[in-house]
């Protein structure tokens, strides 16, 4: 997420009361979670084990809670809590705005459009042209939505990502500042569910098609031309590359890549990243020819077992 402004390193100590070290007008740019920070974004850091890995990022600025040895060419924010420092930054440079209109004033609807009656299209979205919006659809703030684009019914674009800080009052959310984008030629289907980013977009690429029912998590970049069939669900930080194609049921877990051209087939439960051009299914999913060699040597179980209580 980039601020409307360059604002100095002592402007956002201010914001967030912490302490600093760098100089007072060092630049930030804006925000980002780790897997996609830029020189001049903020990223934040809570754990030890994960200290080295923010401070050697292309993040210029570290919300982090130890004073450390400050790289060159870096900043620190110093706080007792960067979780909760980075929630203040985001509804900072992100507030709720609420709305009392079905369309936004603010939206922007391309030519030959057509929006069914019960939609709820947030600020700031746009929309391109020769799209069709279907009954009961939800666009939620800042989504943004190429041309020639089929959206069916009870759809929802752009609610929060499920992302959670475990405390010991409860559940602390990681408020969402990013966006839905959704490129030309892409169909979703009937009561899909598309997260916003935290800090950045999540992406449905060029001419991809999603059946009903499809839930992709935060920060997910689908490629162009995939196939995806009903009830997949895909979590956050997921790179999907150019067409490939997810049969029903497929669960995805977070942070993992699979490859282009890859074929799930339904019900597969991904843990790893996948290579592309080959084709997989089971849980954990594998590749057939991997996978079948597993299922042949299981069926001789009963076999051996026989033979050693005959020896």
């Amino acid at each position: 997420m980039k601020f409307p402004k360059t604002h100095t390193l002592k402007e956002i100590a201010t914001i967030i009361a912490t302490e600093y070290i760098g100089p007072d007008d060092f630049p930030v740019l804006g925000m980002n979670e780790i897997h996609v920070v830029e020189p001049g974004d903020i990223v934040f850091v809570d754990h030890p084990k994960y200290y080295d890995k923010a401070l050697e990022s292309a993040a210029t600025i570290i919300l982090i809670n130890k004073k450390v040895d400050c790289p060159e060419g870096k900043a620190l924010l110093i706080s007792d809590d960067p979780f909760r420092d980075f929630n203040t930054l985001t509804l900072h440079f992100k507030p709720f705005q609420s709305s009392n209109t079905a369309i936004s004033l603010s939206a922007k609807i391309g030519k030959n459009t057509i929006i069914q009656p019960n939609c709820f299209v947030g600020n700031n979205v746009t929309i391109g042209d020769n799209c069709i919006i279907h009954s009961n659809v939800s666009i939620y703030d800042d989504t943004i939505i190429g041309d020639h684009v089929t959206i069916h019914a009870g759809a929802i674009l752009g609610a929060s990502a499920f992302y959670y800080k475990n405390r010991p009052e409860g559940f602390d959310q990681l408020r969402s500042g990013g966006r839905v984008v959704i490129e030309n030629n892409v169909d979703i289907g009937a009561l899909c569910t598309i997260d916003k980013g935290v800090t950045a977009d999540t992406i449905i690429g060029e001419g991809s098609k999603l059946d009903n029912q499809i839930q992709i998590g935060h920060d997910t970049v689908i490629g162009k031309k995939c196939l995806i069939a009903s009830q997949v669900g895909i979590a956050g930080c997921v790179i999907i590359e150019d067409e490939v194609t997810i049969w029903g049921q497929v669960g995805i877990t977070s942070g993992i890549t699979i490859g282009k051209k890859a074929v799930i087939s339904a019900k597969a439960g991904v843990s790893k990243s996948l290579e592309g051009h080959k084709s997989y299914f089971g849980i954990p999913a594998d590749d057939f020819r991997s996978k079948y060699k597993e299922i042949a040597a299981i069926r001789k179980i009963p076999e051996i077992l026989e033979k050693l209580k005959n020896l």
